[in-house]
């Protein structure tokens, strides 16, 4: 699969759900049979929200897609800081695309880094696209939370200054989100 993404640098999104890791602390409650637990030390100060802009998936993304991210941002070394994520479907992300981008078409994430600087806190909005998700997942064989939550996981390593755009970081930037799905206990899900 060919991942397609774009950086832009512009605020988008309000949060309806929210998921925090503070303190060791994972005030979103997941189930502990479903939901791995990091070590405490990798545990972030990162509050993850999600706005649902489409019907959601089968089964649900709310309050399991926010609370698997804040997991990863923890796993990811990120001390503190904002990521709010909007799932839209092909029309709304088709408009940003070329409302931010001027790109034509859909694709799968938009990344919008909000800081000033790049060692300001992690603050940005991901926009993820449903329907893309939904193709992608039933073309490899896996549920839609999970497409979208690897996308929302593509849009995080960019916020950590990772780059996709010529073969080596490619290669770097999906071992690396695949790393940290690993981790938490979800498998390698871009090596599928």
């Amino acid at each position: 699969m060919t991942q397609s993404s774009t950086t832009c640098t512009a605020p988008v999104g309000t949060d309806s759900s929210v998921a925090t890791l503070k303190d060791g602390a994972d005030s979103a409650d997941p189930d502990p049979s479903e939901e791995p637990t990091p070590d405490p030390d990798t545990r972030g100060h990162c509050e993850v929200t999600l706005e649902l802009n489409t019907s959601d998936c089968d089964p649900p993304a709310a309050g399991w897609l926010e609370s698997q991210l804040a997991t990863i941002v923890g796993l990811a070394g990120v001390p503190e800081g904002r990521l709010a994520v909007a799932v839209v479907d092909d029309e709304q992300m088709a408009a940003m695309h070329q409302q931010f981008c001027n790109q034509p078409g859909t694709t799968d994430v938009l990344t919008f880094d909000l800081r000033e600087l790049p060692e300001e806190p992690v603050e940005g909005d991901l926009v993820i696209c449903m329907d893309e998700a939904r193709r992608q997942a039933r073309q490899r064989g896996h549920d839609t939370r999970l497409e979208l939550l690897l996308y929302a996981v593509h849009g995080l390593m960019h916020l950590l200054g990772e780059d996709d755009h010529d073969e080596a970081g490619y290669q770097q930037m999906h071992k690396r989100e695949d790393e940290l799905l690993t981790r938490a206990g979800l498998g390698p899900v871009f090596g599928l």
